[in-house]
């Protein structure tokens, strides 16, 4: 059931990622959002987890996986910026 939420809390996540973190490198389609969003949930989840801030079974809350989603964002954006050609 941890799973489901995640994914379900990392949809919401986000969306609302993307509206902390407008910009041009950033992806603009719905669905690419939200990978990247549920992406940043487990993510969050992973490394909530892994310094004890959460339990075996707990994921991330909704705080933590917007966290997580911006911070997945803001890779894809440099990686982005990185790879379009200059004209």
């Amino acid at each position: 059931m941890s799973f489901i939420w995640t994914i379900l809390i990392g949809l919401v996540a986000g969306v609302i990622a993307k509206f902390i973190m407008p910009g041009d490198n950033e992806p603009s389609g719905f669905i690419l959002t939200t990978i990247l969003g549920i992406v940043g949930a487990f993510v969050a989840t992973f490394l909530g987890q892994a310094l004890g801030w959460y339990g075996p079974n707990e994921g991330a809350g909704l705080i933590g996986a917007v966290i997580g989603a911006v911070l997945v964002l803001a890779i894809w954006g440099m990686i982005s910026r990185r790879s379009r050609p200059t004209a």
